[in-house]
């Protein structure tokens, strides 16, 4: 994929700023050459450099986010583990992240407060990579019953009963997934009173950060721009 950067706003003529300007610098980016540019609202363009180091806009590109609004609640749990769900659920096309507080996590508060401008620029990073047009939020940690207020909602869960109360062909979902010691007998009461439909990820038992990523695939193979 092409060079890309992020801009404020995308006009005919754009002008670098600030780590973006940077980043063009240590690239040496030359006359003529072809990069991509994004606004994180959805808008890609390709655009020429010119030689006063500008860049021209030459053609709208379609959006490459999915028709599926995915909102993926993960339980907080070893803060490099988190991060890598973080970096592949955004890759995945994930709306937003709910850092999920549940009775089991095994994480000190302490230790995730604070954490947001560095979760927000792992996002920003995946968001570049991927060529994506839209930056998820990173949303403030939340209790697992606030949670529940979303609508459409799944908690993947690998020795509870499979229920299916999801509509045929949301447009969004709220995914959940537990910590490493797993979701309590109280939580998993809690969410089926709360109409959240219950599913497992197959026979084996996965860790916390890869059933994150294998829930984003199955419903994007299920709803998303992978069944396209």
């Amino acid at each position: 994929m092409k060079n890309r950067f992020f801009v404020s706003t995308i006009g005919e003529t754009i002008t670098l700023t600030g780590d973006e300007l940077h980043h063009a610098r240590v690239l040496r980016l030359r006359d003529g050459e072809e990069v991509e540019v994004f606004d994180g609202r959805g808008t890609i363009a390709r655009a020429l450099v010119d030689a006063n180091g500008s860049l021209r806009v030459i053609e709208r590109i379609a959006s490459r986010e999915s028709p599926l609004a995915i909102d993926l609640a993960m339980a907080i749990i070893n803060l490099d583990k988190f991060e890598l769900v973080l970096q592949k659920a955004t890759e995945l096309g994930v709306r937003s992240i709910i850092p999920l507080i549940t009775e089991r996590i095994e994480i000190r508060a302490e230790r995730y407060r604070g954490k947001s401008e560095r979760w927000e620029k792992i996002v920003f990073e995946a968001v570049k990579q991927s060529g994506r047009g839209v930056i998820p939020r990173v949303e403030a940690p939340q209790e697992f019953e606030a949670a529940l207020d979303r609508e459409n909602k799944i908690l993947f869960d690998a020795d509870a009963v499979s229920t299916a109360t999801c509509p045929p062909s949301p447009s969004a979902v709220t995914l959940f997934i537990g910590p490493e010691g797993g979701w309590t007998d109280n939580e998993i009461a809690l969410a089926l009173a709360r109409e959240c439909a219950i599913e497992r990820l197959g026979p084996r038992r996965l860790r916390a950060e890869t059933a994150a990523i294998a829930a984003c695939v199955v419903v994007e193979a299920r709803w998303g721009d992978l069944n396209q």
